[in-house]
């Protein structure tokens, strides 16, 4: 039995030759081809098990046995050969028939390969996805091995596969270093292209932990987030982060349209016979013919969002280890991105509010913490109040102002404070704690909504009067009031925060 140990990859920039990156070029493009046959053969093999009886009865089992339901489909695969195994043994035999593609990749990166293409697959089968995509020239950009041993292998200052030799760039970073001193378990190859040139990296799939480096130390708490298309909350034990989401990220939105209808004249240039007499494209299949200058353009285009893409991945990385410096026990109401993108799409696919929650899932789940992201249904945190009143409030309406007991805090950081506060079993929030705990939070709370607005203090209020310690002591002496007099019950309707 094979014991699964944690990993973390480590990547390093490689020294390629003209002769290199040629050789490399065509081990990539006979992988492509490989790929795509092996998809393709995936496809009808999945189809032949749709139209299997074997499949047809086990949809028609009882959806409460799933152990026999689950054997029944497994035996409905088994008997058409669709599997990983099964595919692997047809790359295989595909490899050896072409010549060519046996010739420039071994047997583990074929077997490599293959396993890709059925993981893709795989995603249609169980409805994850609605279709596969065949790799266009270009499209495919990595190869890996399965073991250090043969085929792609690390030899401590390079990479060797076949008779290609490949010289390493080792700097003194910690994060190099802490992966070379590591056991590699295997090595992907990268390639990139980066201002229009073509670089070539290895990412050494090492075993153990990734490196920590001193400043970003992973706190113990629990962490409220209240995500916003524009702004972010993070509510931890000492310290209170209210800002705009991704605000250093510049829109490079003009240039990419203008980019953009260059590459439309261009085509259009190109490929008359493929538009209507109204400029509009012409019904059924098409062969397009792409320009150099074209080609040119694409690239500049794709260069501009490649830059974006990776400086928003790294506003994205800082945002993530300033939260779980708080504390790596995160709660946060489970959005809609999809929503969002029907009202905000460009700013959604601007800033990727998507990208942020899968880093913090995954740093967090990594470094021994939980994840709650529970339904805004049952909680309503933006309708809710610290005495338990609840009332709607329009999107405009940035700042919680309570009727009864007049607390008034910003809306995003008063979410944030509460979600901190939602039992993970039955995901519904727990007036009575969030009420003990604000005492001891409200200072907090009122310095990042200062910093986050660059304005004076805004603090919260009773009645008309500000709230300092005693002002605070009046607000906490009107929710005990409130509460002896009547128990607090919590709606259970929705808002949109």
């Amino acid at each position: 039995m094979v014991v699964k140990t944690s990993s973390f990859v480590t990547e390093i920039p490689l020294r390629t030759t003209s002769k290199d990156l040629a050789v490399l070029a065509a081990r990539l493009e006979s992988a492509r081809q490989l790929y795509n046959a092996v998809l393709s053969e995936g496809k009808n093999r999945l189809q032949l098990v749709r139209d299997s009886e074997l499949y047809q009865q086990a949809r028609l089992m009882n959806k409460n046995d799933k152990k026999a339901k689950s054997t029944a489909f497994q035996k409905a695969r088994e008997a058409k050969r669709f599997s990983d195994y099964d595919l692997q043994a047809f790359a295989n035999k595909t490899a050896i028939a072409s010549v060519w593609i046996k010739s420039n990749l071994d047997a583990q990166t074929i077997q490599k390969v293959a396993t890709r293409a059925f993981k893709a697959i795989e995603r249609m089968a169980f409805g994850k996805a609605k279709k596969v995509r065949f790799k266009q020239k270009g499209q495919f950009a990595s190869l890996e091995g399965k073991t250090n041993k043969q085929g792609i292998r690390w030899t401590g200052n390079g990479v060797e596969w076949s008779k290609l030799k490949l010289s390493a760039i080792i700097t003194n970073d910690p994060v190099i270093l802490h992966g070379l001193s590591s056991k590699v378990k295997y090595v992907r190859l990268v390639r990139r292209i980066l201002n229009q040139k073509t670089y070539w990296f290895a990412q050494l799939i090492c075993e153990g932990e990734p490196y920590q480096k001193p400043k970003n130390i992973i706190g113990d708490c629990t962490v409220g987030i209240d995500l916003g298309v524009s702004t972010v909350a993070i509510v931890g034990d000492e310290k209170t982060i209210w800002t705009t989401f991704a605000v250093e990220l510049a829109s490079p939105q003009k240039k990419i349209r203008k980019l953009q209808r260059q590459m439309d004249r261009q085509r259009r240039a190109n490929n008359p016979d493929n538009f209507n007499p109204n400029g509009t494209v012409k019904k059924g299949s098409k062969r397009w013919n792409k320009s150099n200058h074209y080609k040119k353009t694409a690239a500049k285009k794709g260069e501009i969002e490649r830059k974006q893409a990776a400086h928003r991945k790294s506003l994205h990385g800082k945002l993530v280890n300033q939260t779980l410096a708080l504390g790596k026990h995160i709660k946060t109401e489970k959005i809609s991105v999809k929503a969002w993108q029907k009202n905000c799409g460009k700013s959604i696919g601007f800033k990727s509010p998507s990208s942020f929650q899968s880093e913090i899932k995954r740093k967090a789940e990594n470094a021994g913490g939980t994840v709650l992201m529970f339904s805004t249904h049952k909680t309503a945190l933006s309708q809710t109040c610290l005495c338990g009143n609840k009332q709607k409030k329009s999107l405009s309406q940035r700042v919680h102002h309570c009727s009864v007991c007049g607390l008034k805090m910003q809306r995003d950081i008063l979410s944030a404070y509460l979600s901190r506060y939602v039992d993970p079993k039955t995901e519904t929030l727990s007036i009575q704690l969030a009420r003990n705990g604000w005492l001891g939070m409200e200072k907090s709370l009122l310095d990042g909504w200062q910093n986050g607005s660059n304005q004076p203090a805004r603090t919260a209020t009773c009645s008309k009067s500000p709230v300092s310690n005693n002002g605070l002591e009046r607000v906490s002496s009107n929710l005990i009031a409130r509460e002896e007099s009547e128990p607090v019950r919590v709606n259970e309707t929705r808002s949109v925060s």
